[in-house]
């Protein structure tokens, strides 16, 4: 049973993790179904409606009113594995698959040229938007043999006009506010706690959290066409902080005489979302074919500690004598390396193609099956289709995660892992899309 109370001490750090675990592989790291397709490289493209994400300089470049729609379907497939040395060798507790979810995300922006050099635009869409689910049955080996439901859900809407204006022929700025809502959903089981009459401990039972916040930031973008052949861009998304509340629950804690839920929230300064600049090449080598590249940059290590505040004075008490209130997430920067091409087959038709390295953020100190982060070597496809001003276009990319491993004797003996989750983990992600645009 302690071992049981020390892994449930474990579980509740994701408490204070998940409403900002926007780390690479919860991220939708592509918006618009031909930037996809091109393995995500677009800043220094950036040429059609999903430009007030990639870089809203590229919004000078449309001389009509321009509508597009992007919907996407984020599909993971992960496992866990948790063996602990016994007897007889290694006793498996937990061989884990999670349930087939499916997360739908999406773009909705529409453009308006103002006149020859000024371009408004606003854009709806979901830059994040993941999470995981599991069979509780298969988690009864730490949870008392109670089958608890375990599931995460991550989800950031952002609302986002702009304006691009182009200097000259050759030279274009953009610039977009960012209204960011976040939702945060967790089940869980909540572990075990010391009471001083028999049985000497107590099922807290499941464990639920809902969050929700606002936030504001900015992205602002240079694009510049050297020549018909070659173009550059660059993009910087500002950090925003964002408070995030709501309430969370435990099913048996009335049994320790407390309210069985307590409003919860973030303590300033809140949760940050990252600084992220990117920059990329665009090079036309013949008629038809675009190759693209960029460079994503994402500040994770602004996550060092994040710290929350329960409303009930004795879930505060209860939650600080457990050292759960601050969360120590020694996340890392992470760069991207994106790589795509394009080549129209005739003046209708287009093939597309794309790799990009995703590292993640999350060192094995705070990783966790909820929401796990991974290491991603990505492979995207795509076709468009071009009918006088309307567009189709279809996507697909595939996440092929790097396994990891927190080892349970390094979890059990070294303090520095003591907010980890022991065990293998692994994790592919399909994502099918579709686009449609107008320009009219």
């Amino acid at each position: 049973m302690k071992t049981q109370r020390m892994f449930a001490l474990a579980l509740l750090t994701v408490l204070g993790l998940s409403p900002l675990a926007l780390a690479n592989g919860l991220n939708l790291n592509s918006l618009g179904s031909r930037a996809l397709s091109m393995g995500g490289a677009f800043v220094g493209l950036a040429d059609d409606y999903s430009a007030i994400f990639w870089n809203p300089a590229g919004m000078a470049q449309f001389d009509t009113r321009y509508l597009g729609f992007y919907a996407t379907d984020v599909i993971p497939s992960g496992t866990y594995l948790l063996q602990v040395p016994a007897q007889a060798g290694l006793l498996t507790v937990v061989d884990a698959k999670t349930q087939s979810k499916h997360y739908l995300s999406g773009l909705l922006a529409y453009y308006q040229p103002i006149n020859d050099y000024l371009v408004a635009g606003i854009g709806v869409y979901i830059p994040s938007g993941l999470g995981s689910a599991w069979d509780g049955n298969d988690f009864t080996g730490l949870s008392n043999g109670v089958a608890y439901e375990w599931e995460s859900k991550i989800g950031l809407v952002t609302i986002s006009p702009g304006v691009s204006y182009k200097i000259n022929d050759m030279i274009s700025v953009g610039a977009a506010l960012n209204i960011n809502y976040g939702m945060f959903s967790m089940k869980r089981w909540a572990g075990n706690t010391d009471i001083p009459q028999p049985p000497y401990e107590l099922d807290l039972g499941q464990y639920e959290m809902n969050l929700k916040g606002w936030g504001f930031g900015v992205t602002a973008g240079v694009l510049v066409k050297a020549s018909d052949m070659l173009s550059f861009g660059v993009t910087i998304r500002t950090p925003n902080r964002v408070k995030f509340s709501g309430d969370a629950s435990l099913s048996n804690v009335d049994l320790l005489g407390f309210k069985e839920s307590s409003e919860a929230e973030t303590v300033s300064p809140h949760l940050t979302f990252p600084l992220w600049i990117a920059g990329g090449v665009a090079f036309r080598p013949m008629s038809g074919l675009t190759l693209t590249g960029d460079l994503q940059w994402t500040q994770w290590s602004t996550l060092d500690q994040i710290e929350l505040k329960f409303i009930d004075p004795y879930w505060s008490l209860f939650m600080t004598a457990s050292g759960e209130e601050k969360m120590h997430l020694e996340w890392k920067d992470a760069l991207q390396i994106r790589l795509g091409a394009e080549y129209w087959l005739r003046e209708n038709l287009a093939i597309r193609g794309g790799y990009y390295y995703d590292p993640t953020p999350t060192p094995d100190k705070t990783m966790n099956f909820l929401l796990p982060s991974y290491t991603f070597n990505v492979f995207t496809v795509g076709l468009g289709y071009a009918l006088n001003g309307l567009v189709i276009d279809l996507g697909f990319e595939f996440l092929a995660g790097k396994g990891r491993e927190v080892g349970y004797a390094k979890w059990l003996l070294d303090p520095a892992f003591a907010n980890a989750q022991p065990g293998a983990y692994d994790q592919s992600i399909v994502v099918p899309n579709i686009s449609i645009s107008y320009k009219f």
